[in-house]
């Protein structure tokens, strides 16, 4: 079976920029993550196999066209390879923190195939603009699900 991440967890960034990333995951995340800037100035962390699977996808994209060339451009540069240390930390880049607008006070949480690190407040402030999009549930792409 595929690894799960669900739930969400409130680490403390580090004076040197590592994130320790939550312990129940810590086994699945031991053999290498690629850190990648997410969706609203967010971080995306995957597994090394599920970053690749998403990678060949991503290069299927025709090249003759500029948005997918750009996306693909930008998707690739914004990604770092990260190993955790024996205490599950790992280092964000300067570029990757300044991106996602990151403190000391990270929120990680699960998106099911990968994990999504975001600052306290921005999460929050999210949160707080999308609940009724939540509730009502409503979007096109959940009514097929839903």
């Amino acid at each position: 079976m595929a690894v799960r991440f669900v739930g969400t967890f409130t680490p403390k960034l580090d004076d040197k920029g590592r994130l320790t990333l939550p312990a129940k995951f810590r086994d699945a995340l031991a053999g290498g993550v690629m850190v990648t800037k997410g969706q609203d100035h967010s971080l995306s962390v995957y597994r090394t196999e599920e970053f690749d699977a998403m990678a060949e996808k991503i290069v299927e994209a025709s090249r003759n066209d500029p948005e997918a060339r750009a996306y693909q451009r930008y998707f690739f540069a914004s990604s770092e390879e990260q190993r955790p240390d024996g205490q599950g930390r790992i280092p964000l880049s300067a570029d990757h923190r300044a991106y996602a607008g990151l403190t000391k006070e990270c929120v990680v949480f699960g998106s099911f195939d990968h994990l999504e690190i975001w600052d306290a407040v921005a999460w929050r402030d999210y949160q707080s603009q999308h609940e009724e999009n939540f509730s009502a549930a409503n979007s096109a792409a959940l009514n097929a699900v839903l």
